[in-house]
């Protein structure tokens, strides 16, 4: 197993991260023996780091993984937790959520603690408004707490205003092939490099559409160069071959992806790819171009939004519905456009001044696409369901 250095603290990290959210299942739960004795061959092969949050597996991964690190497991690891910012609305609810994971792992200290799922900047100057990260610095001068960071699921701007909001110890984004232009971005990742903080990769894979949901021309293109190579292996190389990624994080739900993840693990390095090799991207990105939607890179030039809309992310949401068949877009597009960030930024907020479109430097008829996204992916109960749920969540 490779290891690649924290630049903040020096320590040696796993490549291969365990993300704590695909355990294999059992009915309607956890099968817990399997989960447990994948955790602990995971850590006997090399994986020293995991991350899990408070609300994984309907609460349950949490006190799963405690349970997994007992018996001399937890001092071989470094344990990552996540803290809701949509669940806290005071201090006192964040340090009651704090205990109950302490309880939950069997540990007094976590190594790794995320603000979880960040989609705007609102939602980090909330926290820092209502003292959570002072609380946070306070355990970390304790040792409570090892590294304080975020993980992050909304634009490149607001991405950029956070990392420069604050002294991160670490931070985490989605990125992948595919995702070069979206979220956080290539440039993103880039500019937390550039600043000294270590950036952990989460949905290597989209959440295995890259290697279940892919269409066939982009699997003829990988088996093209090399047939024995997996899309799975394709996709996290790709990742690996930036120096500026310390860890990607895989949702391993059984021991065949546990084995073929540590194989490749065990030999991706930096820059390694070929010149050839990147070619093969090349063609399956020109592929995946021909199949989307709406042709927007997410430059976000287009923003800000008069009416909040987050023009890239719906457009992102919408694309992913096609391009990867992928049958939760929907949820995923009402929960981080509507649900979750600090304001609704929907499509169907869109009020047609046509501002957006004047700084598009792809020429999108943007008033025009956001009109079909808000045909296809938000429906007549869209708008009552959110403002349920974001009373439910307490969303303010």
């Amino acid at each position: 197993m490779l290891t690649r250095t924290n630049q903040q603290n020096g320590e040696e990290l796993s490549i291969l991260g365990f993300g704590c959210m695909r355990f294999p299942q059992k009915g309607a739960g956890i099968d817990e023996p399997r989960a447990i004795a994948l955790i602990r061959s995971a850590i006997d092969q090399g994986i020293n780091y995991f991350d899990t949050a408070y609300f994984y597996h309907g609460g349950k991964s949490e006190s799963l993984l405690g349970e997994a690190l007992s018996g001399g497991y937890r001092e071989k690891v470094k344990i990552a937790t996540k803290l809701p910012p949509f669940m806290v609305n005071k201090l006192e609810g964040a340090k009651k959520i704090f205990e109950t994971q302490c309880t939950k792992l069997k540990t007094n200290y976590f190594d790794y603690y995320l603000l979880h799922m960040l989609t705007d900047k609102a939602t980090f100057d909330r926290m820092v408004s209502i003292g959570v990260m002072e609380w946070m610095e306070q355990l970390k001068q304790q040792g409570t707490i090892r590294n304080i960071g975020f993980s992050f699921h909304g634009g490149k701007a607001d991405f950029e205003q956070i990392l420069n909001a604050y002294p991160w110890d670490f931070c985490q984004i989605q990125y992948n092939y595919l995702d070069e232009n979206n979220q956080a971005t290539k440039s993103g990742l880039q500019m937390a490099a550039s600043l000294g903080i270590p950036v952990i990769i989460m949905e290597p894979l989209r959440g295995g559409k890259l290697v279940n949901n892919l269409p066939e021309q982009v699997h003829k293109a990988f088996q093209g160069y090399d047939d024995k190579r997996t899309p799975a292996e394709w996709a996290l190389r790709w990742i690996w071959n930036h120096p500026e990624v310390t860890v990607i994080l895989s949702g391993m739900s059984d021991e065949q992806q546990l084995s073929e993840n540590i194989a490749i693990a065990s030999s991706a390095t930096a820059n390694s790819l070929s010149v050839e090799e990147l070619a093969v991207f090349d063609r399956v990105k020109a592929i995946m171009l021909e199949k989307t939607k709406v042709p927007c890179t997410a430059c976000a030039y287009c923003m800000p939004c008069p009416q909040g809309v987050d023009i890239p992310g719906c457009f992102a949401a919408y694309n992913d519905k096609y391009l990867l068949n992928d049958k939760r877009s929907r949820f995923k597009y009402m929960q981080t456009q509507g649900v979750l960030s600090k304001n609704p930024a929907y499509a169907s907020l869109c009020t047609e001044c046509g501002k957006c479109e004047r700084h598009c430097p792809q020429n999108i008829a943007i008033r025009k696409e956001l009109k079909q996204v808000r045909k296809e992916m938000e429906g007549p109960l869209f708008k009552p369901v959110v403002g349920v749920a974001r009373k439910l969540l307490k969303v303010k």
